[in-house]
């Protein structure tokens, strides 16, 4: 009798965890592995967010919550979307889930049907399509390539929905590429969803606040309110108060889906930690000066990183606007054989005989559903990320 169910056969582990696991393997037998496969930043939480949880824990805020977040926190996360991009969500339009993680499967769970279809850009963040398989759902990929900075035209958006298409996915800034998308390059994005009533439109800002040069992502209801009734619009703390490990996401959007996604939850997690909850709302509430400087440290780490990349013979690498990824195409490298003996025939043995032979551990870009390129993460420390620049330009040095 086969134990596991077929729905789980849909899916694969997460392949940035793989990838940073074996990097540990390495490490644990001795060898000196710089580890840029991890979309975590390095900075940790800030004082006055740890503070605030201390504080809840002394005060005894350790029960349960609302399912969908404390009031307080609610209250945080609507002042945040109408100070930060002029969107109105009353509390009861808002949900606060174990990391934004899980506002997508629960979205997902709670809508799709077998054969309804999410329009899912590529490169995309790796488990975007296995959440939809997981639902029921069919991803539908569309390519955007590296010529357009690696965002989505509003032309292939249109030939890719169908009468099928549930949902519509959108990264902005976009894991693993950094792409970024304005007011005015999302404007023919929303004229195209405009002509679509039936289709719905999942907005992933978790990068929002890493932006660089003075470019500003936009989101899509801030761009057209009359998409509004049909937009789940997701954001969290992890990225950019440096709170990963807090599991804190949430989303807001039109009353009958927050309550769908609250029963949906209600019956798995609950809510989200009532301590990480209450460090939330200092982040949200509290100074912002932190981010500031965290963007501008990874700003200078994202210029390193590209011209070094640049000069390594057989990478090409975009410079993105936002996020702390750089995804550098291998196209130059593939065919030719390593110092170490290995051929390099595609994008995934690129970043094997990488990690073995130099010692540098990165996600190659088929994990995300563009091969041809790897994924480096410049959240790490800039000393390591130069060394481990250094190492990849020899690596492909060597390549003959």
């Amino acid at each position: 009798m086969q134990l596991t169910a077929e729905r789980l056969d849909r899916i694969s582990p997460s392949q940035t965890i793989a990838i940073s696991t074996k990097a540990r393997a390495l490490k644990a037998t001795g060898r000196d592995v710089i580890s840029l496969s991890a979309g975590e930043p390095d900075f940790d939480t800030p004082q006055n967010v740890k503070d605030a949880a201390i504080r809840a824990i002394q005060a005894g805020e350790t029960k349960y919550t609302d399912v969908a977040g404390t009031l307080a926190l609610r209250k945080a996360v609507a002042e945040k979307f109408k100070r930060d991009s002029g969107l109105d969500y009353k509390p009861e339009e808002i949900i606060v889930s174990t990391g934004g993680k899980q506002v997508i499967f629960n979205a997902m769970i709670a809508t799709m049907n077998k054969g309804d279809e999410a329009i899912i850009p590529t490169p995309c963040w790796v488990s975007y399509p296995d959440i939809v398989s997981l639902a029921d759902g069919t991803p539908v990929f569309v390519p955007c390539g590296q010529n357009n900075g690696f965002k989505l035209r509003a032309e292939d958006l249109e030939a890719a929905i169908t009468p099928k298409t549930k949902w519509f996915f959108l990264n902005n800034p976009c894991n693993p590429t950094g792409a970024a998308y304005s007011k005015d390059e999302l404007r023919a994005i929303c004229d195209v969803l405009l002509k679509h009533p039936d289709v719905w439109i999942f907005t992933d800002d978790i990068y929002e606040k890493l932006a660089y040069d003075g470019f500003k992502p936009a989101t899509i209801v801030e761009v057209e309110p009359r998409l509004k009734d049909r937009t789940l619009t997701m954001n969290g703390c992890s990225k950019a108060y440096a709170m990963t490990g807090w599991r804190i996401g949430f989303a807001g959007g039109p009353l009958p889906l927050i309550k769908a996604l609250d029963k949906l939850q209600s019956q798995s997690t609950s809510n989200t930690s009532s301590i990480s909850q209450a460090a939330a709302v200092e982040g949200l509430t509290g100074p912002q000066e932190f981010i500031g400087e965290m963007v501008e440290v990874y700003r200078q780490r994202r210029n390193m990183v590209v011209d070094m990349l640049n000069k390594a013979p057989g990478l090409t690498c975009h410079r993105p606007e936002g996020a702390f990824y750089v995804f550098p195409s291998v196209h130059g490298c593939i065919g030719k054989t390593s110092r170490g003996g290995a051929r390099i025939t595609d994008d995934e043995s690129f970043v094997i005989a990488l990690l073995e032979e130099e010692g540098v551990a990165a996600v190659h870009g088929a994990a995300f559903m563009y091969p041809g390129h790897f994924r480096i993460s410049y959240a790490t420390d800039t000393e390591s990320l130069r060394e481990a620049c250094t190492r990849i330009q020899r690596f492909c040095e060597g390549l003959h």
